[in-house]
């Protein structure tokens, strides 16, 4: 069976790691281009649900497996519209949210307007969140210096350092960078998972609080996995069936 792989995400890479030819792994190109996968590769966007259902006919797709990022909305609800439109089963690979336990500080937060009323009490934010704080980079209040953690690297300014670093991160790396820069919050979304968890539980033994984007919305799949072991069974007894 052809599957088409939506992936970005380190779980996507793994499981692009153990299948074969018949899987395209697609990628919006943001980030790093693996070039040792034993599947095929592809780079960039499809034009949304009406050129992805496009992409499944001329593939002759027979499963769309979702491991994209859980903030990944769009190209989640691109995907099961354009299974829907051809027929085809859309499996989703569902990472659960961390989970905030004694003497955590978490405090949910929803768009960017909120997130920047929420910011304002405080001095040094790290934000872990993805590149959407370098859009704003020009809005940053006189009283603040920000350290922005991203997949690849980008230029700041005087108020704002981006680091373009990759995980997984651990709790002495984490603490020494949070004491380095004297951060007093962290910004960062509910990806769940244990590559960047660190973070977490290095602010809870330091008291800082923790603005945490609320998770969108998923469309449902046929099949949804919640650890990466099971997934990867899933898809591997998918391929192999004559």
């Amino acid at each position: 069976m052809n599957i088409l792989l939506l992936g970005g995400t380190g779980d996507a890479l793994q499981l692009a790691r153990q299948l074969d030819p018949r899987t395209i792994y697609s990628l919006a190109g943001l980030g790093r281009v693996p070039q040792d996968l034993p599947c095929r590769v592809r780079v960039g966007g499809f034009g949304g649900a009406v050129g992805l259902a496009g992409f499944i006919r001329a593939e002759h797709i027979g499963l769309v497996f979702d491991a994209t990022h859980p903030y990944a909305a769009q190209i989640s609800a691109n995907a099961a519209h354009a299974c829907a439109q051809t027929g085809v089963a859309y499996w989703a690979l569902r990472r659960p949210a961390w989970q905030a336990g004694p003497g955590d500080d978490w405090r949910e937060v929803g768009d960017w307007a909120d997130l920047t009323r929420a910011l304002q009490a405080f001095r040094r934010p790290l934000f872990t969140s993805g590149r959407e704080p370098l859009a704003h980079l020009d809005e940053i209040p006189p009283q603040q210096h920000w350290l922005v953690r991203c997949l690849d690297p980008h230029p700041g300014n005087a108020r704002a350092q981006i680091l373009g670093v990759r995980g997984p991160f651990t709790m002495d790396g984490e603490r020494a960078l949070m004491q380095q820069h004297d951060i007093d919050v962290i910004v960062s979304k509910n990806s769940g998972g244990s590559a960047t968890e660190a973070k977490l539980a290095v602010a809870r033994e330091l008291g800082l609080p923790v603005l945490m984007q609320q998770r969108p919305t998923l469309p449902a799949a046929t099949r949804q996995f919640f650890d990466l072991a099971s997934a990867a069974q899933a898809l591997l007894a998918t391929q192999n069936r004559p």
